[in-house]
Parts: structure tokens; sequence; C-alpha cells
């Protein structure tokens, strides 16, 4: 199955969940989502995955033995949560959870709506 993609965006949004999550470094999806001051509620998870392989200058700064187990549990500031999602709009977007700091101040990572996808019923594939 292809993914297709509407129109990618990458910016970032504000989550909101009824009870905040028991780690915030490991989300579940979010019930909704403002973007553009525009709020999204989320009426279906399509498909959910992590990705904790290293990127940049974090690719190199551990040790074989080690980088193994971190890419599938993850270390710290390392990995990210993809969450493809259903609005009550019936608009479908990939949203994604960023582990990485952005700096000292916002050391909890950040959540990005990286595109929007053509719905499933809609796909050629």
């Amino acid at each position: 199955m292809k993914t297709l993609f509407k129109n990618f965006f990458s910016e970032p949004i504000t989550v909101h969940f009824s009870s905040p999550p028991a780690f915030i470094k490991k989300p579940p999806c979010p019930e909704k989502f403002t973007w553009r001051n525009n709020e999204f509620i989320i009426t279906a998870c399509l498909a959910e995955w992590t990705n904790f392989s290293r990127r940049g200058r974090m690719e190199n700064n551990m040790q074989p033995e080690h980088a193994q187990t971190a890419s599938q549990r993850g270390s710290w500031g390392v990995g990210r949560y993809y969450f493809d999602v259903r609005t009550a709009n019936n608009r479908c977007f990939r949203v994604y959870y960023d582990r990485a700091p952005g700096d000292v101040a916002n050391r909890a990572g950040a959540w990005i709506l990286m595109a929007e996808l053509i719905p499933p019923e809609e796909r050629d594939d």
C-alpha cells in the first residue's frame, strides 16, 4: 500500500488529550489538535508506528552494541511516534511526535503536522 500525500506541511501543532499521557515521551494518538488556529477532532487512528533511528549528530555517538537496542526501543531524545488520523471533517493527516528536545527550555519534544493524506477510500492502489 502506497501512502499518498495530498499536501505536505511539516508545521508545529498543539495536541490535546482528555487526560495527560502516562509517559510524555511515549504518547498515544492525540484526541484532537490545533493547527493554524483551527481545531481538528480526531475520530480514528488509521495507523501508528515508531522510528527510533538516530539521525544527524546523534547517529554516531553510541557504541554499536547499544545502538542496536536503542533502534528498537529508543533512547533519550531520539525517535518519533507517527500517527495517520482521520478527523471529524473527514480529512486525513499524518502527525508525529519528535522526542528530540528543542533546547534546554523545551525538553519535551514537539508535535508536527507532517502532511494531509489522500483518504484511503480515494486512493488508486
